[in-house]
């Protein structure tokens, strides 16, 4: 009668002990820590986009943007301010919009938002900021004091202008074509499917 008991104490310690043990395992939460990892890596550095055109373009348009704001700031006087504060304003809201659109790219950040169009967002922001710079450059051009942040801001303005210009080339071309390769894969789905019902519409060729 003891050794036919024996089995059945044993198996009860044995569930018992497994479950105190599957309890008390450290390998029961690391389910979190690995989606939280997997979001980290998710953020990482596109080498490939910073290397490419636009990557180069949009660095140097931050670049050139706060350099232009720089030294437009260094002015102490004027009168009349307007080509002043529009420079001022342009440069400012060229440098921060620029450079947040070239974190998100830089990040792949817009990955995760697929819901954007990113190329189209890029090109309204080159386009504004191309026609801004320029007519901001050319009322500081007008409307100075012949002082040397002045000057140094014009000619900054002009060459982020002509950056932002090139820069909105590429991104025209670039949407054009964007554009173009859902409108011929559409067409030759239908293509498909017309040949598709003419061969089922004739059943004598099959």
């Amino acid at each position: 009668m003891r050794s036919s008991e024996e089995p059945e104490v044993f198996d009860g310690e044995a569930s018992s002990a497994s479950m105190m043990s599957g309890a008390t395992s450290p390998y029961q939460p690391t389910t979190e820590p690995v989606q939280a990892a997997r979001g980290v890596r998710g953020v990482r550095w596109d080498t490939e986009y910073l290397r490419s055109s636009f990557g180069i373009l949009k660095a140097v348009e931050v670049v050139l943007s706060l350099i232009g704001f720089i030294c437009i700031e260094t002015v102490m006087m004027c009168s009349p301010c307007a080509g002043v504060y529009l420079f001022e304003f342009v440069s400012c809201s060229a440098f921060v919009v620029t450079g947040v659109l070239l974190l998100i790219f830089s990040l792949n950040l817009h990955t995760k938002v697929p819901q954007v169009n990113w190329s189209l967002t890029d090109l309204i922001n080159t386009a504004a900021s191309t026609v801004f710079f320029f007519l901001a450059s050319v009322v500081l051009a007008a409307l100075n004091h012949q002082s040397g942040a002045e000057i140094a801001a014009v000619i900054f303005g002009f060459l982020v202008t002509a950056v932002y210009g090139v820069n909105l080339y590429l991104a025209v071309r670039r949407w054009r074509l964007g554009e173009q390769r859902p409108l011929q894969a559409s067409e030759y789905i239908r293509a498909r499917t017309a040949s598709r019902g003419e061969v089922e519409a004739r059943p004598e060729l099959q």
